[in-house]
């Protein structure tokens, strides 16, 4: 982990006005929601760079989606070399499908020829403009409609909002595609979590609060799917409020009758959540055999200054 890493090419395409530029900005720029709504749109290539973990950097290429500048992107392939991940976003009310579609089948064509080894996502976004009993019906159409144009590349397809955590469930993913020897990272918070006696220990990206590992011990069929990514646009909202009174965001301890939930700064480009539940919850947990207890915070604050020491070694500070 601590070799220094090469950039890594991330292209985000798709038609004009699909949210493109407005993820973007939510997920790395620190941008509420509401905020978005006064954004022009991007001319050409915009190209940003973003430190991530301290020592992975993304070279975000985010391609203005008007038709006028298609052609020049198919003429020049520059824009489709040595790519690592492409992010094609389709506005679900979009007016004019069919075009998107042979769009979207032309990328891939370029993409083919150009970086064949390339992950690929499809954000099926604005699901928020749908109504909720329509969602998954429109989502599944539209998704079987890309997978039928994707014959070389595997596909990964999520269903987005701004507005809610969906953006980061499918942001979690792609970012976690480009972090190397993650399997590792998972290993050493499952020791981690073993020697806490913790449910679940989730670790996120410092500036973005994105979920970049996890362990669970959980019942996952029990608990929400999606609560790591809720939380995760929780607590990045108010890092942002925090901001706003020139206050930093250290941490917070959540206890009721369920569970004890620790977040902490933890190495220098990453917060820590620690969730101890009662095992009285648990199915078939004897009410004798199990007893809620109290979870020290001195002793949880101790394990979590041990352990940061030992994870620095996998993130360090600088690249």
């Amino acid at each position: 982990y601590s070799a220094e890493m090469p950039t890594k090419k991330v292209l985000l395409m798709g038609a004009f006005q699909a949210g493109k530029t407005s993820m973007r900005s939510i997920i790395f720029a620190n941008y509420m929601a509401k905020d978005t709504n006064r954004f022009t749109p991007t001319i050409g290539v915009e190209h940003t760079s973003v430190r991530f973990l301290n020592n992975l950097d993304l070279n975000l290429w985010d391609c203005g989606g008007q038709y006028k500048f298609w052609d020049s992107y198919f003429d020049n392939e520059t824009v489709f070399r040595n790519v690592e991940v492409l992010i094609y976003v389709f506005d679900v009310i979009s007016q004019d499908l069919h075009k998107d579609m042979n769009l979207f089948a032309g990328i891939l064509l370029a993409m083919e020829r150009c970086s064949p080894d390339a992950n690929i996502f499809v954000l099926i976004h604005k699901m928020d403009t749908i109504a909720e009993q329509d969602r998954e019906r429109e989502f599944l159409g539209l998704q079987e409609l890309v997978l039928s144009k994707s014959a070389h590349f595997k596909v990964q397809c999520f269903a987005t909002s701004i507005w809610d955590e969906t953006l980061y469930k499918a942001w979690c993913t792609i970012v976690h595609s480009l972090i190397p020897n993650v399997g590792l990272l998972e290993a050493q918070l499952r020791d981690f979590a073993t020697v806490c006696d913790a449910d679940e220990v989730v670790l996120f990206e410092r500036a973005t609060f994105l979920v970049i590992s996890k362990v669970s011990t959980l019942d996952e069929s029990r608990y929400d799917s999606h609560r790591f990514e809720r939380i995760s646009n929780i607590i990045k909202q108010f890092k942002i409020s925090c901001t706003k009174f020139q206050s930093v965001f250290q941490g917070m301890e959540v206890r009721n009758s369920q569970f004890t939930a620790f977040i902490d700064m933890f190495t220098g480009n990453t917060y820590i959540m620690i969730i101890k539940t009662n095992s009285s919850n648990e199915p078939n947990a004897s009410s004798e055999q199990f007893k809620p207890t109290k979870v020290s915070s001195a002793l949880m604050q101790i394990n979590i200054a041990a352990a940061r020491k030992h994870f620095e070694k996998f993130m360090p500070d600088s690249a």
